[in-house]
């Protein structure tokens, strides 16, 4: 626990150090996203997955559609989800061109809770990732996000259940040579994001909120809009 502090430390240290100046900067982007997870029944086997449409402004500039799946197999007795899966992300340009680029990956992750108290609930998620971007060498990156979840008027996420939602995630690159003689610094990014989140019913709940999202070379906003589904 205290080495998984000091990644949250160092990360929320790389802030004023990455962000530079960029006309990226200076637009409030935003990201609607939809999460599900689900199990198959009384076994250990289960999907979950993301879709996401990101934009460099409200909804007309796109960053990015990322389409991400997994298997997930939790073993028994033990509060831990390990995920085999597989992503497709569009990236775009920011401004007027509409120039875009593709991606393939594939990850492997692993997700365990914890809760401190009646109302703390942490989610850590270590994931790694092979990258094969286009126009570039293959390529490998390092994710840890701590997620932590505080209900309002309940001590757990629930039906009518309002509650706070915070998480910071780093980005770790494998190497840095990514092909004719280019290269990217070992800190990809950092986000840090604060929100507010409603239980719609037992199995799907909706989140929205601010993250700040900080690379080797600029930082920028992003408001988020988010469904979280049980299925």
């Amino acid at each position: 626990m205290k080495k998984i502090l000091l990644i949250v430390a160092l990360s929320f240290s790389l802030h004023p150090a990455y962000g530079q100046n960029s006309p990226e900067e200076g637009q409030l982007g935003a990201w609607y996203m939809y999460f599900f997870n689900k199990q198959f029944g009384e076994g250990p086997f289960g999907i979950q997955g993301d879709y996401q449409f990101r934009f460099w402004d409200m909804g007309s500039d796109l960053e990015q559609i990322l389409l991400r799946t997994g298997a997930t197999y939790r073993p028994q007795n033990a509060d831990i989800l390990f995920t085999l899966g597989y992503a497709h992300i569009t990236t775009g340009t920011f401004g007027e061109s509409r120039v875009t680029s593709a991606e393939n990956r594939i990850y492997q992750e692993a997700l365990f809770p914890q809760k401190i108290g009646q109302r703390f609930l942490l989610t850590h998620r270590i994931r790694f990732e092979q990258r094969w971007v286009e126009g570039q060498d293959f390529r490998t990156r390092f994710r840890y996000n701590l997620f932590l979840n505080v209900p309002i008027n309940n001590t757990k996420l629930d039906k009518g259940v309002i509650y706070a939602a915070l998480y910071n995630e780093i980005f770790i690159n494998g190497q840095k040579n990514i092909g004719d003689n280019r290269t990217v610094e070992y800190f990809d990014r950092n986000r840090t994001y604060l929100g507010v989140g409603y239980g719609l019913s037992k199995k799907l709940r909706i989140q929205a909120g601010w993250m700040r999202q900080t690379t080797a070379n600029w930082s920028k906003g992003q408001s988020q809009l988010s469904l979280h589904h049980n299925l």
